[in-house]
Order: structure tokens, then C-alpha cells, then sequence
């Protein structure tokens, strides 16, 4: 026998702060903070409860009496519901507030950190528009709002093309204009999702595992060169062809147009083939005088204006003067190690996929970058001082690891090496300042610079200079 819910409604509540992965902040009654999926700091509102753990409530607005300064409309018609742009009702000034706040109390908090006179957050120009790569989800079964469920229209078997249903894997919001990619990202989606259902081509059904249509990705870098790849589940050829021939027709403006026949059970394509069908099986970016070649299974940061800006920082905080060796770990496709390389006078990269150091290298060579050196591994079995030994004791570190932040042998090494700078980018100031904490007995704080990469989301980045005390 299931367990009823137990909810409470707390009436005339004020939303007083914001909190991780986009929820906002408020205080019960009994003192207990809730965690709000739908408000913004300074409405004042009544709140159901619809979860309660040991130390707080999760729940929802209900019922808003005042309406915060800090909001803002939504442009997006899918707010509220796609889940992919949580901050869109937010201010961007009052997201850039909030994001600089979370950085700085990181570092004190868990850090332990005395800051030095911080940096004013590097807000993005373009707030809309900005992603570079974009993945979209076919289905046999749209999403249906509330208001069609209760409707007398049967929207049952109507197909959809567009973003996953937060925290249903199987349930896809159909989408005809998003606000994050430029066109002719929504011509292009929206092109092959009306020319599917014309033709009667079936989409995907992820639990049946059953139709055509299943996956979409279009990247569009600076210099406007367009790649577009669509995921198959089925292999027929004459349905590939036509579907492929209509894009290009329609569409003649893409540089590199791709596809893959995908029939097991995941979506993700790094273990399938890609097949080209027309132009080039990659696509460049550009920064500088450098040129990045991105393939479908290339990381890049998906916000290309941002990550100039972002790049430009790290290589003032490391200031080099050409006589450096600088490590470069975390180095991904050796983006970060090519741009601060002319000012170095050796940058070696370390990175645990192969992929993506074969990329590095590629592009290292294509940009006649001969002082760049990169190497696969285990970031923390390759970090020792046999490699150390082999390729020299670096001048300056610059680490870009994952969300979860440096591995504590890494950290470890870092520390025994003693390098005179270190410059530590991060797109999670949490487990950056944890780190900053164990690197605290040796070096001092100099710098921080918060960077929003992607505006209408709580993500924020964080670079910061470390210098030896």
C-alpha cells in the first residue's frame, strides 16, 4: 500500500534568494528553506509544498501576491516547460547578480578563501542566440500541455520534434522557435520535421524502439559555416536519401551535411558511424588567427563569442613573456593550449580522451602551432613525475577539469611541483573551491573572474590566478 503525500501550503511567503540548478529560495514558517521551481527572488507568493526532506521543502507558486523587481517576460513561448532556459522570466542584470554572488560565496565558504578585489562578472552580448551546437529529440508521441490534455481534441499520434520533458527521458516538448541557436537552426528542424510528417515517415519511439526519425544536431560556428547530422534508428536507404536530398535542396547553404544508422538502444552516436552524404565531414571555427576543425564528435564550447572572451582572460591571468613551460590540463581538443601558445615557449596538454588529443593535434598542426605537445591519459595516472621528469617542470598550470573538479592525486602533484602560477578555469565554483582550499597552503588567491557562457541558466564560470606565497 502506497503512502499518501503529505503537503503543506504556506501563504504570503517571500522569495528572497536563488539557489543551484536554477530553483529559487524561500524560508518556511517552521525555518525550514523551500526550494522553488517557478519564482524569482522578491515575489512574494503562496507556496505547496510537494516534497519535504529532512532539512527542507521542495514545492511551487501557487499564487503570487507581489511580483518581483527582478523579473522580466519570457520571450520563449516553451518557458515553464522545456526546461532548457530556467532564469528566462530573471532580469539578465539580476542573473548576472546571482551568478556572481554563488561565485564569491563558494570560494568563501567552502574554500575558506579571502578574496581579493573581485572582477566584475563578464556578462554576455548576445543573451539569446548564442549556442553554437544544438541537439534535438524526434518522437511518435509529442508532449501535451495541461490544457490540451483536458481538451476534446485527440492530439494522440501527433509526432514532435524538439527537447526532452525534464526528467523524462521518453516524453519530447515539440519546438517551432528556440531562442538559442540562430537560424536556420528552427528553418532547418522545423523543415525536416514538416517534411517527415507530409511524407508519412515515421519518428522514433524510445520505448518501443521502433520508427525513423530519431535524433538531429546542427552546429553554426562564427564564420557561418553550418554542419548538420540526423540520426537514423532504421536503415532504408531510399527514405535516408530522400529526406537528405530535400535538406540539401532546401538548404544548400550547409558546409558539412552528415548522417548515422543508429539501432541500439542509446542515443549518443561517439560508438556509431558517421557517414558523410554531402560537403565536408567537418566544419571550422575561428578565433584569432587560428582555426579550429570540428567534427560531429568534436567537443567545442558551444558558446563561441563567450569562449574568445573566456580564453582571453585565462591568457592575461597566466602572463606570459614567451619563456614559460605551461601545462595545459584538462586540455580537451586543445583549444585553450593553441591560443596561449604563441606567448609560451612550450605548452604541453593532457587529456583523457583520444578523440579529442587527436583533434588537438590536427589542429595544432594545421594552425603551424610547433610548440604545443598532447597526451592521452588518466589524468591522474599520467600526472606523475616520470612525465614530469620527460617533459619539464612547468613555469604555470592551467587546469580546466570537469564539473567535478580536480582529482585529489592531481591536486597532489600540483603541490609538490610547486608551479609559479596556476590559473584554474571552472564551470562548477563549488568543486573549484574545494580545490582552491587544498591549494591554499602554498599559494595565495590573486585573481577571480566570473564568466556567464550561457545567459538564461544558472551555469556561470570561474577563472582565478593562484600565485606561490
Amino acid at each position: 500500500m502506497s503512502r499518501k503525500k503529505k503537503t503543506h501550503i504556506f501563504e504570503n511567503i517571500e522569495v528572497i534568494d536563488a539557489a543551484a540548478k536554477g530553483k529559487s529560495v524561500a524560508k518556511a514558517p517552521d525555518g525550514k528553506v523551500i526550494f522553488l521551481s517557478n519564482a524569482v527572488p522578491g515575489d512574494v507568493v503562496d507556496i505547496k509544498t510537494g516534497r519535504k526532506r529532512k532539512s527542507y521543502y521542495e514545492g511551487k507558486a501557487i499564487k503570487f501576491h507581489q511580483l518581483s523587481n527582478k523579473r522580466t517576460t519570457p520571450v520563449c513561448d516553451y518557458f515553464g516547460v522545456c526546461g532548457g532556459c530556467k532564469w528566462q522570466n530573471m532580469d539578465y542584470k539580476a542573473q548576472l547578480d546571482f551568478k556572481q554572488n554563488e561565485v564569491a560565496n563558494n570560494l568563501i565558504r567552502i574554500g575558506h578563501l579571502e578574496l581579493p578585489d573581485v572582477t566584475p562578472i563578464l556578462g554576455c552580448k548576445d543573451i539569446y542566440f548564442y549556442r553554437n551546437k544544438m541537439e534535438f529529440s524526434f518522437s511518435s508521441s509529442r508532449w501535451l500541455t495541461e490544457d490540451e490534455i483536458k481538451s476534446d481534441i485527440d492530439f494522440s499520434g501527433e509526432n514532435a520534434c524538439g527537447f526532452h520533458i525534464p526528467g523524462m527521458w521518453d516524453k519530447i516538448l515539440n519546438i517551432d522557435k528556440c531562442h538559442l541557436q540562430e537560424n536556420p537552426s528552427n528553418d532547418i528542424r522545423n523543415f525536416i520535421r514538416d517534411l517527415a510528417n507530409k511524407r508519412g515517415i515515421s519518428f522514433y519511439h524510445p520505448r518501443h524502439q521502433v520508427g525513423m526519425l530519431r535524433t538531429l544536431m546542427i552546429r553554426i560556428t562564427s564564420i557561418g559555416e553550418i554542419m548538420v547530422v540526423i540520426q537514423f534508428a532504421e536503415h532504408q536507404p531510399d527514405i535516408h536519401q530522400l529526406i537528405l536530398d530535400e535538406v540539401l535542396k532546401h538548404f544548400p547553404e550547409i558546409t558539412s551535411l552528415q548522417y548515422v544508422v543508429n539501432q541500439k538502444g542509446n542515443d549518443t552516436i561517439y560508438d556509431q558511424e558517421v557517414i558523410l552524404y554531402h560537403g565536408r565531414d567537418h566544419i571550422f571555427e575561428k578565433m584569432e588567427d587560428l582555426k579550429f576543425k570540428i567534427n560531429a564528435k568534436s567537443f567545442y564550447q558551444t558558446n563561441s563569442a563567450q569562449a574568445y572572451e573566456l580564453y582571453k582572460i585565462t591568457r592575461d591571468f597566466a602572463g606570459l613573456s614567451g619563456r614559460e613551460l605551461v601545462y595545459d590540463l584538462y586540455t580537451g581538443t586543445g583549444t585553450i593550449a593553441q591560443f596561449v601558445a604563441k606567448k609560451a615557449k612550450k605548452v604541453v596538454g593532457v587529456e583523457s580522451v583520444p578523440e579529442a588529443i587527436a583533434d588537438a593535434k590536427e589542429n595544432a598542426k594545421n594552425n603551424q602551432i610547433d610548440n604545443a605537445s598532447f597526451f592521452v591519459g588518466d589524468m591522474a595516472k599520467v600526472f606523475t613525475d616520470e612525465f614530469i621528469a620527460k617533459n619539464g617542470t612547468p613555469d604555470v598550470i592551467i587546469t580546466d577539469p570537469p564539473r567535478d573538479g580536480m582529482h585529489k592525486k592531481v591536486v597532489e602533484q600540483i603541490l609538490k611541483i610547486a608551479p609559479n602560477k596556476i590559473v584554474y578555469v571552472s564551470c562548477n565554483s563549488a568543486t573549484q573551491a574545494r580545490d582552491l582550499a587544498l591549494l591554499n597552503v602554498k599559494y595565495k588567491l590573486t585573481k577571480t573572474q566570473a564568466v556567464d557562457m550561457f545567459p538564461q541558466t544558472h551555469h556561470v564560470e570561474n577563472v582565478v590566478l593562484l600565485e606561490l606565497r
